[in-house]
C-alpha cells in the first residue's frame, strides 16, 4: 500500500527546527573546557571540531526531521544528504553514522521505516559512510535522521568564522524548499517541481566541498532551516564581517518565486525573520517575495562558499560543469560596519573584466 508520508505530519524537515533565537540562547554560556576543541558552540557553526593530533580532527554532527517527502525512501536519501552535510561544510570526509529513529508503531509494521533506512543507506554508501547502528523510539509522529562522525586534518579545515573581506560569496544550491514543501502539501505544485525539489534535497554537498578547497576557501556554511539570512548572519557575526546579498543572483527552485507570491510560508520563515531583525537592511527595490525566500527555511541545502575573489570565476565554472545542482554569485564580504551584518539589494554580483575574479555590480 503506497504511503504518502505527508498525512502524518504537522512539521516537515528543517522547518521543525527549534526557532535560532531560542537555540541561541539555550547555547549561550556553555563553553567547551577542553583546548582540544577546535570549534564548538559559540559560534553556531555546523559541526563540532575536536583534535585528536596535530595530524586529524574529528568532526561530529547530528541532525534529524520530521518527513520531507510523500515517498519513504526519498525521505531517507534527504535526512541522510542533510546530515551528511555538516560534515562536508567543514571540510571533512564522514566515516560512520548511527540512525535517530522516532516512529510510530503502525508505520513500523509496514514496513515504512524499512524503506526509510534504505534510502539513506543509498546516500551513506555514496558518500563512502557506514552506518553502524542507532537508536529507535515509538513516537506518534516520524522523525528520523543520523548522527555523522567524520575526520580532517586541521589545516584543511572549513569553518563559517573565517571569511574576509573581498571574498565572494558562491551558493551551491538553488533556494526554496521551504515554500516548495508548502506547496506539494497544498496541491499546488507540478509533479516535476516535486521531483526536482527532492532530487536537489537528496544531492550530497561532497562535491561543493571539494570545490571550496580547491579554490582556496577557508570559510563556509551550509543552509538549511534557518534560510539564507540566518545562516549568513551567522557566518558574518562569527567571522566579524558584513555581508552583501545581490537578490537576482540568488539561484531558486522551479516555482518558488510564484510560491512566496501566493504566499506559501512556513511558520519558521516567520520566526527566521525575527531572528535576523535588524541585522539585514534590504534596498526599497527588493520585492518582498524575494526578501521572503531568503528567510525561507531549507532542508538539506547548498553550501554558502566564501571564494578568494581571484578565484571565483574557476569556482563558478567548476560548479557549473561538475554539480548536479544550480549555483550562483549571490554576494560579496565587506567590513564590519556597526550592528547591521547583512544588505540586501536587487542587482545581482557578476565576474568584472576590470578585477578579475572580483564581483561587481551589474
Amino acid at each position: 500500500m503506497a504511503v504518502d508520508l505527508f498525512e502524518s505530519v504537522t512539521e516537515c524537515g528543517c522547518a521543525a527546527k527549534v526557532p535560532a533565537q531560542e537555540l541561541a540562547g539555550m547555547l549561550r554560556g556553555v563553553v567547551p573546557t577542553s583546548p582540544a576543541v577546535l570549534v564548538g558552540p559559540d559560534t553556531l557553526d555546523d559541526a563540532g571540531v575536536y583534535r585528536l593530533s596535530d595530524e586529524q580532527c574529528l568532526v561530529q554532527t547530528v541532525d534529524f526531521f520530521p518527513p520531507v517527502a510523500r515517498d519513504p525512501e526519498d525521505y531517507g536519501r534527504i535526512a541522510a544528504a542533510n546530515a551528511l552535510s555538516d560534515v562536508y561544510a567543514m571540510g571533512g570526509k564522514p566515516l560512520t553514522a548511527l540512525a535517530v529513529v522516532c516512529f510510530p508503531s503502525k508505520l513500523v509494521r509496514e514496513g515504512v521505516l524499512h524503506a526509510v533506512t534504505r534510502g539513506a543507506v543509498e546516500k551513506l554508501r555514496e558518500a563512502g559512510c557506514v552506518l553502524l547502528g542507532g537508536h529507535s523510539v515509538l513516537d506518534p509522529q516520524a522523525k528520523f535522521g543520523l548522527s555523522v562522525t567524520g575526520v580532517i586534518h586541521p589545516g584543511a579545515l572549513l569553518t563559517n568564522a573565517r571569511a574576509r573581506p573581498g571574498d565572494v560569496l558562491v551558493l551551491t544550491k538553488p533556494l526554496g524548499t521551504g515554500v516548495t514543501i508548502m506547496a506539494i502539501r497544498a496541491g499546488m505544485a507540478r509533479a516535476e517541481q516535486e521531483r526536482v525539489a527532492n532530487r536537489s534535497m537528496a544531492s550530497l554537498n561532497a562535491k561543493a566541498a571539494e570545490l571550496a578547497r580547491r579554490c582556496g576557501a577557508v570559510c563556509a556554511t551550509d543552509i538549511t532551516g534557518f534560510g539564507l539570512l540566518g545562516h549568513a548572519m551567522q557566518l558574518a557575526r562569527a567571522s566579524g564581517v558584513a555581508l552583501e546579498i545581490g537578490i537576482d543572483g540568488v539561484p531558486l527552485l522551479d516555482g518558488a518565486l510564484g510560491f512566496a507570491e501566493q504566499g506559501l510560508l512556513s511558520a519558521a520563515a516567520y520566526t527566521n525573520r525575527d531572528y535576523v531583525g535588524d541585522a539585514v537592511l534590504f534596498d526599497d527595490d527588493v520585492p518582498l517575495p524575494s526578501r521572503d525566500l531568503l528567510f525561507d527555511p531549507q532542508t538539506s541545502g547548498g553550501l554558502l562558499i566564501c571564494c578568494p575573489p581571484a578565484r571565483a570565476s574557476e569556482l563558478i565554472g567548476w560548479a557549473r560543469d561538475e554539480l548536479s545542482t544550480s549555483c550562483g554569485v549571490v554576494g560579496r564580504v565587506d567590513e564590519a560596519a556597526g550592528t547591521q551584518l547583512i544588505s540586501v539589494r536587487r542587482r545581482a554580483f557578476v565576474p568584472g573584466d576590470d578585477k578579475p575574479g572580483y564581483e561587481r555590480l551589474r
